[in-house]
């Protein structure tokens, strides 16, 4: 950033970092700028995490899928296209490689500890409002981690961390009408599971009254 004094002629360089793009960052970075890649880590990083962990459900392996990809991103900077999708995209994809690794490799995934991790108000509030913000939150979490990995990704990205179906379409190397048909399809699904299991929580509740 730059900052001009004109009744003076002078002009400063301030070393903020936070106004630069996440290409420009990217590139510095890769020219050996460490203040760069800081900034781009602590920009990206917590969306890479709730991404992995969204999507396996292990805190673990959000951790460790959030080192991988800021660690590939140090070793092969090169490796970004920007005609390919942007910053964000490019590091989504990466760590959507690592994570679907994990989940060929277990198959089983447990509960979530993150509470903020997924936004229950979004989902069926019909079948959500009779229940506490904990069960609900909860609630949603297995009914995503239950979703067929091509459902759940596309949820993952395009609902909870809120990415346009452009960015999607170019994490997953598949064209626009495909992720607005997985969507479609994955929030159905998503909506069938938790009126199942709401339903049933219910009548749990009921029985103990």
């Amino acid at each position: 950033m730059e900052l001009s004094f004109p009744l003076v002629g002078i002009r400063v360089r301030v070393n903020d970092l936070t106004l630069d793009s996440d290409e420009d960052l990217l590139r510095r970075s890769a020219a050996g700028d460490e203040q760069a890649f800081t900034t781009l880590y602590r920009r990206r990083q917590a969306a890479i995490y709730r991404f992995a962990l969204n999507m396996s459900g292990r805190e673990e392996v959000a951790e460790e899928v959030t080192q991988d990809v800021f660690l590939t991103l140090i070793r092969e900077p090169l490796r970004f296209d920007p005609e390919r999708g942007t910053v964000c995209s490019f590091l989504f994809g990466i760590a959507r490689n690592f994570v679907l690794r994990v989940v060929e490799r277990d198959r089983s995934f447990v509960t979530m500890d993150d509470e903020d991790s997924f936004a229950p108000e979004a989902a069926d509030t019909d079948v959500l409002s009779h229940l506490t913000r904990n069960e609900a939150v909860e609630l949603v979490r297995q009914a995503v981690l239950s979703l067929p990995t091509v459902y759940r990704e596309v949820v993952v990205l395009c609902d909870l961390e809120e990415i346009s179906y452009a960015e999607a379409a170019s994490v997953l190397g598949v064209p626009v009408g495909t992720v607005r048909s997985r969507l479609n399809r994955g929030r159905a699904l998503l909506t069938e599971k938790l009126r199942g299991r709401g339903e049933g929580r219910n009548a749990m509740r009921c029985s103990t009254w």
